[in-house]
């Protein structure tokens, strides 16, 4: 269950705790207007760290506790440029110039000071969701987090003293040498590191980059420089608004969006890609992260526009004809999802995703024929047990076709592969009830529903059965549960409730839901004709 707030309202340490407390494991998504950072949990201790956009510092604690030379540093990097997926201390291991313990104890270090600089963020949210791991981190730690809190406690009631002389880091400070030079005061090693960069063009952001330092560190330094008067302000960087935009900013702001989606703060990520696709227009991937986060929202007509945004901009990448024919697909325009589909398939031929979203289109369109190729090739393609969703309508094609056999034999294979997956047993029982055997597909719904009772077709599958039993009470309750679920479920469930309430000599009812069956489907004769006959009885 994910757990969401404000920081405002609770704050981190609280958060740190509580999460420890419950031994969870999962992602703790920490966002302070453009900011962004996370802490990953295993069983209540913290494993890992990191702020988006912040520069990796752990070369920098290398160099500082001179484990490395600058050198070393230097040269690492570019070899990581070479040699993309590799983390930067796997390849310092490999050079020789660290050991594995090195490298362990420093991303203690990095993660530590990661968490105390999120410590300082008292804006914004925090969203945790459970079960989610790094993707890719070789080294993991196991920290306390209690044993944080009083080191993190220390430096925030500083940093609220820091923030009253350095309110923000865009600002510039330069040297007031003449003062320095006479005064008789000792600088610490990290003032005396900071003050050839103080030099009345960077800002306090450029200063802790260049230094290599935390912000914290910076902070306490400048802090201390700005009270003995050796420093004083010279202004300010020029804002977003006036800078020219770089490929800097634009990468900020993508990389705030991708980690927003990826933690699940999906309007977040759609504020970041939209700006992205302010600041370079000509871009396809905004928008095609634009339409992921409407998808997942099933915001669908967006989502639509924003993919085929994508596409019309050269997002020529089949995952953006893919999840644009799924859009398609979702509003009910099964000619443009299958051209979308086909796209997608003809650019990777080799995609089970796109082969099986290409068939599930085809059943959709009536096209057995089409959708059992697509779908048989997706099998293949899968090379394991393939998803749930390749059963369900595998089976429903089979059993369009007339290939009932085939049809029961894969929705068995599917139940049995995926046993508390309720539309594959819902497809079984149907199958079951289609065979005659009434008890079987009952048993299958009933145990169905008590896993996924929030599923509307169980229930009214589980009405249909209890109807033709002429067992109308349990019936009703059935169907009534399925319209409240989904009140658009089909004609057929209002046509057999006005049956049941006529039954019941309640005609007004009855007739109010036969007019229900009527307006979804004008069509439906027998309605009009039971109509007719109460209007005659009137």
């Amino acid at each position: 269950m994910a757990i969401k707030g404000s920081l405002k309202e609770a704050s981190l340490p609280d958060v740190l705790q509580l999460l420890a407390l419950g031994q969870k494991t999962g992602c703790l998504s920490i966002a302070d207007r453009s900011n962004f950072g996370y802490i990953y949990f295993d069983k209540g201790r913290i494993c890992y760290a990191s702020i988006v956009n912040r520069r990796d510092r752990l070369g920098d604690i290398l160099v500082k506790h001179e484990k490395i030379t600058s050198e070393h540093l230097d040269a690492a990097i570019h070899r990581q440029s070479k040699e993309h997926g590799k983390k930067l201390g796997e390849i310092l291991v490999g050079m020789g110039v660290i050991t594995q313990a090195d490298l362990e104890r420093y991303m203690r270090v990095q993660i530590e000071e990661s968490v105390f600089y999120l410590f300082t963020w008292t804006q914004g949210t925090f969203n945790f969701e459970a079960d989610i791991r790094p993707e890719r981190q070789d080294f993991l730690v196991s920290i306390n987090p209690e044993s944080l809190l009083l080191e993190g406690a220390r430096r925030v009631d500083e940093w609220s003293l820091i923030e009253k002389k350095i309110p923000s880091f865009d600002l510039i400070f330069v040297v007031d040498k003449d003062r320095l030079a006479i005064s008789e005061g000792k600088l610490t090693d990290t003032q005396e590191r900071i003050l050839p960069l103080l030099d009345g063009s960077r800002g306090v952001n450029q200063v802790i980059e260049d230094s290599g330092l935390g912000e914290f560190e910076i902070g306490k330094a400048l802090y201390g420089l700005i009270t003995a008067g050796f420093v004083h302000r010279a202004g300010r960087t020029a804002s977003a608004v006036d800078a020219q935009v770089t490929d800097a900013r634009v990468e900020e702001h993508r990389n705030l969006g991708i980690a927003f989606y990826k933690t699940g703060m999906l309007d977040e990520a759609a504020r970041e890609f939209r700006r992205v696709a302010e600041l370079r227009p000509g871009e396809a991937n905004a928008h095609f992260y634009m339409g992921l986060v409407a998808l997942r929202q099933a915001r669908w007509r967006e989502a639509m526009e924003a993919l085929r945004l994508a596409a019309e901009k050269g997002g020529g990448r089949p995952a953006v004809f893919h999840n644009l024919g799924f859009a398609y697909e979702q509003l009910g325009r099964l000619d443009e999802a299958e051209a979308a589909y086909g796209e997608a398939a003809a650019r990777a031929k080799t995609d089970p995703k796109i082969y099986l979203g290409w068939g599930v289109v085809a059943l959709k369109r009536g096209d057995a024929a089409g959708a059992a190729g697509r779908l048989d090739r997706a099998r293949e393609l899968f090379g394991r047990v393939p998803p749930p969703a390749w059963f369900w309508a595998r089976a429903l094609v089979a059993a369009s076709a007339g290939e009932f056999p085939l049809a029961e034999q894969l929705a068995h294979e599917g139940a049995e592969a995926y046993p508390s997956h309720a539309a594959l047993q819902n497809n079984l029982a149907v199958l079951r009830e289609l065979a005659g055997d009434l008890a079987a597909a009952e048993d299958l719904i009933r145990a169905a529903r008590k896993g996924e009772p929030s599923l509307p077709q169980l229930s009214k599958n589980l009405g249909d059965l209890a109807y033709r039993g002429s067992r109308y009470d349990e019936a009703w309750d059935a169907y009534s549960r399925a319209v409240e679920l989904a009140p658009d479920l089909g004609d057929d469930v209002y046509f057999k409730l006005g049956n049941i309430a006529y039954k019941r000599n309640d005609r007004d009812l009855a007739a109010q839901l036969w007019r229900k069956a009527l307006e979804i489907n004008p069509k439906h004769e027998l309605v009009k004709a039971n109509l007719d006959t109460l209007s005659a009885l009137s």
